[in-house]
């Protein structure tokens, strides 16, 4: 039913990182990235499959930039400090905190029980691949994460701290940047391999069920 037509799951991501200076004693570093995660849902009606690829496209979220509604999305919010200490005329990195806040939201059928197995079947199906592709999503943006916390505390002393917040803006918008691109990435293989994955795994699901 919906496998040559529908959407592949997207993400909207936004950025705010506040760089803030604290002058004192160089001494020993704190780092740490703090991820969190939620879900949401939207619900859909319908007890066809033309009826439940109408209602995905109707009200799906939309994608930044688009105007086209999705089975799913990740909403990524970055954001951190990092602070700073000055001593024998050098400054120097203290402290690193990134944070990386997600939200999937995830459709929700309600007239399952009007419907017969067989869409329950690909209903079930689809869910889980949607679920699972928003979760790829959220492990992408927290390696990211992790890896501008890397970088930021290995970046060398500077004459100055101005210096050094700069360098570390440079660091958090190139990483930025490549966190981006690996989402469209990951996007369009998964678009690519869309319809085989998902006969794929009705296959095995059918096989599973006739077991029971």
């Amino acid at each position: 039913m919906v496998a040559t037509r529908m959407p592949l799951a997207s993400y909207k991501f936004s950025i705010s990182c506040a760089l803030l200076l604290a002058l004192c004693m160089p001494g020993m570093v704190h780092a740490e990235v703090i991820a969190r995660k939620s879900i949401s849902y939207f619900d859909i009606m319908g007890s066809t499959a033309d009826e439940l690829d109408a209602a995905l496209n109707q009200r799906g979220p939309l994608a930044m930039g688009s105007s086209s509604h999705h089975p799913g999305a990740t909403r990524i919010r970055f954001g951190g400090s990092a602070t700073y200490s000055e001593a024998d005329g050098r400054c120097y990195i203290s402290g690193v905190k990134v944070t990386v806040d997600t939200e999937i939201i995830l459709p929700r059928w309600r007239d399952r029980r009007h419907a017969n197995k067989q869409l329950s079947v690909i209903w079930d199906t689809l869910a889980a691949d949607i679920r699972r592709h928003e979760n790829r999503h959220v492990e992408i943006a927290r390696q990211h994460a992790r890896e501008m916390e890397r970088q930021i505390l290995s970046l060398p002393s500077a004459k100055d701290c101005d210096a050094l917040q700069e360098k570390a803006n440079e660091v958090t918008a190139r990483e930025t940047e490549r966190h981006d691109a690996d989402q469209a990435r990951f996007d369009r293989i998964e678009a690519i391999n869309f319809q085989n994955r998902l006969q794929r795994l009705l296959y095995y699901r059918s096989r599973q069920n006739s077991r029971q």
